[in-house]
């Protein structure tokens, strides 16, 4: 009976040239080796008109370019308050290719507001919370309105109208919140965007405008609007004098976070060498130059984070507009 060879008997009587092609055989069984993420240029897709955000994400870039070794390209994709631009986003190869910077509006509260969004929380994976959209309401700097339970009161007296960027944008549900919490009614108009309300506020054409913070601190610098009030969980750090509306005794936090999102099913090490890139991007201090130039507050939240707090703001913001009476367009 024939005994079986061992297999390191038969590798120790091949010649040299033989062991290469075994050896280039093992190799070959591996698959061709997967080059190290990126390996081309990322797009990020602004789904807003151009502005501030803009202007971060450039500054953020150039430290990103530095720690991946590929640009960080801008590509605006504007309408239906970021609806277009993230659904484009949704749709791409879930590669790490194509991402998306916006406030959370899109992903959370206008998907409840149009029957064809095609997006929603379950859409992305988050890849880093950047800063905060500081809200506020102001009103003209000759206003005898000093605070806000000031501007409770005198629309306890009269009816109070003010502007908003947007039917059901997060500046117009702050106040929403206040009345919720006062019971008193105010007249709200909407806009298509920040400037136009403020315009008119300054006008005297409205009595107070909700808006974001980086809309109205340069009028507040040069001493044209008073801001009564900021909606979030801490006092902004360029205007310290201005009280949150818990501090005022008025329970109405509204809080806006801007985010870095990714396609649904973007491998996890891609997305940890994106939150890390992230992270240390908003330790730069030209980053943070910018950020304090437009009045917007540095916020880093991890991606696990960030993801967790969209799909609770989605099942929020549906409670919200149902009790407003919000039927999908």
């Amino acid at each position: 009976m024939r005994r079986p060879v061992a297999a390191g008997a038969i590798l120790g009587g091949v010649t040299p040239m033989r062991s290469l092609l075994v050896l280039s055989l093992l190799l070959a069984s591996l698959g061709p080796a997967r080059a190290e993420y990126p390996e081309r240029p990322i797009t990020m897709v602004m789904p807003y008109s151009p502005g501030a955000a803009d202007v971060l994400i450039r500054a953020m870039g150039e430290h990103i370019q530095a720690m991946l070794g590929q640009p960080l390209v801008p590509a605006t994709r504007d309408g239906a308050s970021g609806v277009v631009g993230m659904r484009a986003v949704a749709g791409s190869a879930p590669d790490g290719y194509t991402l998306g910077h916006t406030p959370m509006t899109a992903i959370v509260v206008q998907p409840h507001l149009l029957r064809d969004a095609g997006i929603g929380p379950d859409s992305f994976e988050g890849v880093c919370g950047t800063n905060e959209n500081v809200i506020t309401v102001a009103v003209r700097a000759d206003s005898p309105v000093r605070d806000l339970p000031g501007l409770v009161e005198a629309a306890r007296r009269r009816p109070l109208t003010f502007g908003s960027p947007g039917p059901n944008s997060l500046p117009q549900l702050a106040v929403w919140r206040v009345q919720r919490a006062t019971g008193v009614e105010m007249n709200h108009v909407p806009y298509r965007g920040e400037a136009p309300h403020v315009n008119d506020t300054l006008a005297g054409r409205l009595d107070f405008s909700a808006a974001i913070v980086s809309s109205v601190a340069e009028l507040a610098k040069a001493g044209r609007m008073r801001m009564l009030a900021v909606f979030s969980e801490n006092r902004h750090p360029a205007f310290p004098d201005v009280p949150t509306a818990r501090e005022q005794g008025i329970d109405a936090l509204q809080f806006s976070q801007v985010g870095i999102y990714a396609p649904r099913g973007t491998p996890a090490p891609v997305l940890d060498r994106l939150e890390a890139a992230c992270r240390a991007a908003l330790d730069q201090p030209a980053v943070l130059r910018v950020l304090a130039n437009t009045a917007s507050p540095a916020r880093f939240l991890p991606r696990a984070a960030l993801t967790r707090m969209i799909r609770e703001e989605y099942a929020n913001y549906g409670r919200i507009l149902r009790a407003l009476g919000v039927e999908p367009q």
